[in-house]
């Protein structure tokens, strides 16, 4: 049997999940109580209890797999972490404005759900950098320290950085994501060249701020 042990786990806000399948095939379970904030503690409690059950020991086992609902249940139910934004002079509001589409072109009373990170903790930087990589506004380190200032006011838990261009060229964000780790350490950070690496200013902004929501 050895090297022959397959484990999945599934983490949900409720309960754990974890399925064990033996060098035959047969399928063994274990549900239990999920553990937050520590999950793993479910998991590996009901790994022990499946490898005690049929005799094996952890060498066996060739291979863990792994996923969870919890953040998408966070999201779903607005109970992430306090977040702000940081973005370049102009572009606070992309989380609003989004693309000009609605699920139903024609619906006129479609409302947009609200931005996961309030306009009051979205701050803008006077910084630019061109799509060549020329830095055409520099970042003015005073004004990101009186920023931090303001995130350190606001008891913020996560920050989320989503610098124009960053995704070809993030030696602004970089210089941010350094600032508020020396200043702010017990604070989550989320840097847009890091989680999303592409073009599309609101598609980096959006996906970098669920990451900040969601990470603490």
């Amino acid at each position: 049997m050895s090297g022959a042990i397959r484990i999945c786990a599934d983490v949900g806000g409720t309960f754990t999940d974890v399925v064990l399948v033996d060098g035959s095939g047969r399928i063994h379970t274990c549900k239990l109580p999920s553990t937050p904030p520590n999950f793993e503690r479910a998991i590996i409690t009901a790994v022990e209890r499946l490898l005690g059950a049929i005799g094996a020991p952890g060498e066996a086992v060739a291979g863990v797999a792994h996923g969870t609902t919890v953040a998408t249940n966070a999201v779903l139910e607005r109970r992430g972490a306090r977040t702000a934004l940081l973005t370049t002079m102009g572009f606070r509001d992309l989380l609003e404005l989004r693309r000009v589409r609605a699920p139903q072109m024609y619906d006129l009373f479609w409302v947009k759900p609200p931005p996961l990170v309030e306009r009051a903790l979205r701050l803008e930087l006077s910084e630019r950098m061109a799509a060549n990589g020329i830095p055409l506004l520099p970042l003015d380190q005073d004004e990101l320290e009186r920023v931090i200032d303001q995130l350190e006011r606001e008891a913020v838990e996560s920050v989320a950085v989503c610098l124009l261009h960053a995704y070809a060229y993030p030696a602004h964000e970089r210089l941010v994501g350094e600032a508020l780790a020396r200043r702010l350490p017990g604070v989550a950070v989320s840097l847009s060249h890091q989680v999303l690496p592409e073009r599309r200013e609101y598609e980096r902004s959006a996906t970098t701020a669920v990451n900040a929501y969601v990470q603490p």
